[in-house]
């Protein structure tokens, strides 16, 4: 299954239109994204897992996608510099790396999207994520938000090979 998230904040589900956030610059060629630069990239992202708080989802979230509880030492490093650009690492880490058990609730539940991985390209954008939006849904720092009970909902029907595509329309 493919879900799509449009520039302008709508986002693809089982034929309805949600709400979503994505980066606070707008949407940008893929082969354009550069490391902060606070856009989302256009193209198809498979949903690679899922990571989630045990202590808000117990037993973890309804899903056929790959689980992984996070742990308060989980990072991502987003150095485009270091050996595991775009690749989770243990905190601390010596290299910049974003928390990924985070008090603002935003990360309770992230899927992990095929963004620049396979293998990364230092630079061209890390953490690129789907996951739970601030209220109001401001822009993000490149990946897509959405409400707590679409996500839910998107994660129940989600099963592994299904894809993110950004559209800049």
């Amino acid at each position: 299954m493919l879900f799509r998230a449009h520039a302008d904040g709508r986002f693809e589900l089982n034929g309805q239109m949600l709400r979503c956030a994505i980066g606070k610059a707008g949407a940008i060629a893929a082969t354009d994204k550069r490391e902060g630069d606070n856009k989302s990239p256009t193209g198809t992202w498979v949903m690679r897992e899922v990571w989630y708080r045990p202590d808000v989802y117990r037993g973890g979230p309804k899903t056929a996608l790959p689980l992984h509880a996070t742990r308060p030492d989980d990072g991502w490093c987003d150095a485009p510099g270091d050996p595991n650009y775009n690749r989770p690492v243990l905190l601390p880490y010596p290299a910049s790396a974003e928390r990924m058990w985070r008090d603002d609730n935003v990360y309770d539940l992230v899927v992990i999207l095929g963004h620049n991985d396979r293998p990364p390209v230092p630079g061209m954008g890390s953490a690129i994520f789907m996951h739970l939006a601030r209220d109001g849904y401001p822009g993000t720092e490149g990946c897509v938000a959405l409400a707590r009970p679409d996500l839910e909902a998107l994660l129940a029907v989600a099963k592994p090979g299904d894809a993110v595509e950004i559209v800049a329309d």
